[in-house]
C-alpha cells in the first residue's frame, strides 16, 4: 500500500522515533505561532532557556487576542512581546493586524512545512498541506531554541470526500458533521487526512474551517493536499513561489477511514456547551436568538463574511438581535470593504469590530445571561464568552446570518431567497506594513525586555517530594476544558502574565471556592473524568493549579495538550486503570503514594492508597523518562536547568 500525506509529512521531519502508533516520536519543527494571550508566557520561557535566537525558519508572535485595552495590562504586555521578539529574533504582528491562524496562512504558511504553535488551533494551517500542531508554550519556545518537537505517533485517519455541497450548506457544516458522528474525543491522538475528489471543490479557506475544528475532535493535527486551490489561494497572496504540489499516494493506507458525501451535508449546529452537541439547524428552528456574531479563525475567509453580508444585503437584522462582525484580518477587512459588502453589513445593522479573536476568547462581545448567542466561532465551552451562564450555540455564516434576520434560529435554506453568488477578488490586498521583521543578529543581542509591573517571573516550582500524601480537593466530570481551568474573558486574560494574580480564577467556573481552599490547603490531587483538558493550549491551566499547591491529576484519561502541559511544569497526570474506581473517591479523601520515583521509573503501573477509605488504586502514567524527571524535578525547565553544563 502507497503512503498518506501525514505519513509523508512526518518522515521527511523525522528525528527519532519508529512511525508505529503510540510510539514516541521527534519531528523537525520549521515553523512556529504565537499569540499573545500565551505568548508571554513563551517569551519568559525563552529567556528562563538562555536562547540567542529563534533557529527556526520562521517564528512568528501574534497579538490578537487581548486587544481590549480597558486599562494599561494588555498594552503593556504588547509592549513586552514586541521587545522580545526584537531581542530573540521572532516576527511581530501588531495589534489589529489579524487573527494568528488566517493572517499566518496568508503571509507565512508553506506546503510540506511543519509548525508548532501555541494554540490549539494551529492545526488550520493544514488547510495549505502543512503539518502544523498545536502544543504547549514550552514546546514552542524548546522548537523556538531549535529542538525536536516531541510527541505520540498518531494514527492516521483518512476521511474521503466526494460530491460538492449543497446551496446554503458550507465547509462549518462539514466539521459539524465529524462532530456530529464522532464527538469532542474522536480524534484522539490522530492526524485527520481529508482526500478524495471531493476535495477539490472545497477553497483553501473552506479547507482552514475544517481543520482548524479539527482541535474540537481533540485531533493531533488536520492535513489537506496542496493543490491547484492551494496554488490559487498562494497567488492571489502574491507567494505562488511557495507552492508544492503535495498528496497522498493514490493507493494510500490509513489506520481507519470514512466518507462524507459533500452532497449530503445540510446546515448544522453545536447546541450549548460543547462543540460535540451537534443537530441539524431545523430541529431547533425557532428557538430564540438576542446575539449573531460572525468572524474568528473557526471562519476567517473573505468568503464567509461575504456571504453573510450578501443575506443580509438590503434588508434589516430583526430587532431583537446584536449582530457583530469581527474581521479576521486587516486583509480580509479591506477586500470586504472594496467589495461594498461592508457597507451592506453596516446598513442591515451590524456591528464592526476590531480585527481578531474578541467573543471567541470572551474579550468582548458577552452575552446576556438566560439569551441565545448564535456564533461562527469554534468553541462554545461554558463561560468562555465571558458570561458564567452563556448559552452559546455554533454555525455556519449563512445560518447566523439568516438567523439574524428572523430573529430565531433559522435554516437558511428555510428563508425563500436564492443562494447568492459571490464574486470574490483574485487577488488580495496584500499590505504588510503591520508585520515587524526580525533585527539583526547583532542589534537583536543588545536589546532589552520591557516588563510592565503585571508581569511576573515564572514561578519556581519545587521538586516533587517522594512521599505524596495530600487530600483531594476537587473532583469533576467528564471534558473539563481548560477554559473551565484557568478561564478566558476580560476579567482573567488580562493577567495571563501574572501568574500569582490569575491564580485567583482558577477553577472559578467550576468552583469559585477552589483558589481559597487551595491556599488554604497547600499540597493537594484533582481527580477527573474523561478528557481532562480539552480545549485550549493555554498552560496557565496546568501552571495556576500547579502554583496553587495541585501535585496530581488523575483521571480516566487527558486531553493531548494539557496531559504535556502538566507534565512540563511537575504536575503528575496518572490515570485509572480501573474505571470504576474514579467512583470510589471522595473529595476530602487523602490519597498517598510512597516512594514516587521508584514507583514512576518501575514501570507504568503504580498504586494509591486512599488513607480515609482504605482502598487501593492502581493507576498507570504515560511518563517518558525524561519527563519523570522534569515531574520529579518540579518541570522541564528545572530539569534543562540541572543539565546545563554551567550549573
Amino acid at each position: 500500500m502507497g503512503r498518506n500525506l501525514a505519513r509523508k509529512l512526518i518522515e521527511s521531519h523525522l528525528v527519532h522515533g519508529e512511525m508505529t502508533p503510540g510510539a514516541p516520536i521527534e519531528i523537525r519543527v520549521d515553523q512556529t505561532l504565537t499569540q499573545d494571550a500565551t505568548g508571554t508566557l513563551v517569551m519568559q520561557e525563552l529567556e528562563a532557556l538562555g536562547l540567542d535566537r529563534a533557529r527556526t525558519e520562521v517564528s512568528v508572535q501574534y497579538v490578537d487576542h487581548n486587544l481590549l485595552q480597558a486599562d494599561e495590562k494588555n498594552a503593556e504586555d504588547h509592549l513586552f512581546l514586541q521587545s522580545a521578539c526584537r531581542r530573540f529574533g521572532l516576527w511581530f504582528s501588531k495589534a489589529g493586524n489579524g487573527v494568528s491562524h488566517p493572517t499566518h496562512m496568508q503571509r507565512f504558511g508553506i506546503p510540506g512545512k511543519t509548525m508548532a504553535g501555541s494554540d490549539s488551533h494551529t492545526c488550520a494551517a493544514g488547510a495549505l498541506g502543512m503539518l502544523a500542531i498545536g502544543v504547549g508554550g514550552l514546546e514552542v519556545a524548546l522548537a523556538i531554541a531549535g529542538r525536536p518537537l516531541g510527541l505520540r505517533m498518531p494514527e492516521v485517519w483518512g476521511i474521503e470526500l466526494t460530491g460538492r455541497l449543497p446551496a446554503w450548506s458550507s465547509a462549518k457544516d462539514v466539521i459539524l458533521e465529524v462532530l456530529r458522528r464522532h464527538g469532542v474525543r474522536g480524534g484522539v491522538n490522530r492526524i485527520i487526512e481529508y482526500h478524495g475528489p471531493g476535495v477539490a471543490t472545497l477553497s483553501a479557506m473552506d479547507r482552514h474551517v475544517i481543520a482548524n475544528m479539527g482541535a474540537e475532535l481533540g485531533a493531533t493535527s488536520t492535513v489537506f493536499p496542496a493543490d491547484a486551490a492551494v496554488r490559487d489561494f498562494l497567488r492571489g497572496e502574491g507567494r505562488q513561489r511557495d507552492f508544492a504540489v503535495l498528496s497522498p499516494d493514490p493507493d494510500a493506507d490509513y489506520d481507519l477511514i470514512d466518507h462524507i458525501d459533500l452532497s449530503t451535508v445540510e446546515p448544522l449546529v453545536a447546541k450549548p456547551s460543547s462543540p460535540g452537541n451537534v443537530v441539524p439547524v431545523r430541529d431547533v428552528a425557532g428557538t430564540p436568538v438576542s446575539q449573531v456574531v460572525i468572524g474568528s479563525s473557526a471562519n476567517p475567509g473573505l468568503r464567509d463574511y461575504a456571504v453573510a453580508a450578501a443575506v443580509l444585503k438590503g434588508r434589516q437584522a430583526d430587532h431583537s438581535v446584536s449582530v457583530d462582525i469581527n474581521p479576521s484580518s486587516r486583509q480580509i477587512f479591506a477586500d470586504l470593504t472594496k467589495m461594498g459588502a461592508t457597507f451592506d453589513l453596516i446598513a442591515s445593522g451590524a456591528r464592526i469590530h476590531q480585527a481578531g479573536c474578541m467573543g471567541c476568547i470572551g474579550m468582548g462581545q458577552a452575552p446576556a445571561v438566560g439569551h441565545n448567542s448564535l456564533r461562527t466561532f469554534p468553541r462554545n465551552f461554558p463561560g468562555r464568552s465571558g458570561t458564567a451562564e452563556d448559552s452559546v450555540w455554533l454555525c455556519s455564516p449563512e445560518t447566523a446570518a439568516a438567523s439574524a434576520l428572523t430573529g430565531v434560529i433559522t435554516d437558511p435554506r428555510d428563508l425563500g431567497i436564492e443562494y447568492p453568488c459571490l464574486e470574490l477578488p483574485e487577488q488580495a490586498t496584500v499590505n504588510t506594513e503591520m508585520l515587524v521583521a526580525p533585527l539583526p543578529t547583532d542589534q537583536a543581542a543588545r536589546e532589552k525586555l520591557v516588563r510592565g509591573p503585571n508581569i511576573s517571573a515564572l514561578p519556581d516550582f519545587p521538586a516533587l517530594p517522594s512521599k505524596i500524601e495530600v487530600p483531594v480537593l476537587l473532583k469533576l466530570g467528564d471534558d473539563v476544558s481548560t477554559d473551565e481551568i484557568s478561564p478566558a474573558g476580560a476579567r482573567a486574560l488580562p493577567f495571563r502574565s501574572n501568574v500569582p494574580k490569575l491564580a485567583d480564577f482558577t477553577f472559578g467556573q467550576v468552583d469559585d471556592s477552589y483558589a481559597s481552599r487551595a491556599r488554604e490547603t497547600g499540597a493537594h490531587i484533582v481527580v477527573a473524568g474523561q478528557n481532562y483538558g480539552q480545549g485550549s493550549s493555554r498552560e496557565h491551566a496546568a501552571i495556576t493549579p500547579r502554583y496553587l499547591g495541585l501535585h496530581a491529576v488523575i483521571a480516566k484519561s487527558f486531553a493531548r495538550i494539557h496531559w504535556q502541559n502538566l507534565a512540563n511544569f511537575g504536575v503528575l497526570a496518572l490515570e485509572f486503570t480501573e474505571l470504576a474506581d474514579y467512583d470510589r473517591i471522595s473529595p476530602g479523601d487523602v490519597l498517598t503514594l510512597d516512594d514516587l520515583p521508584n514507583a514512576l521509573r518501575s514501570g507504568p503501573e503504580l498504586r494509591i492508597r486512599n488513607i480515609t477509605k482504605n482502598e487501593h488504586y492502581r493507576l498507570r502514567h504515560r511518563l517518558s523518562p525524561s519527563q519523570i524527571d522534569a515531574v520529579l524535578a518540579g518541570g522541564q525547565i528545572p530539569r534543562l536547568a540541572q543539565n546545563r553544563p554551567d550549573t
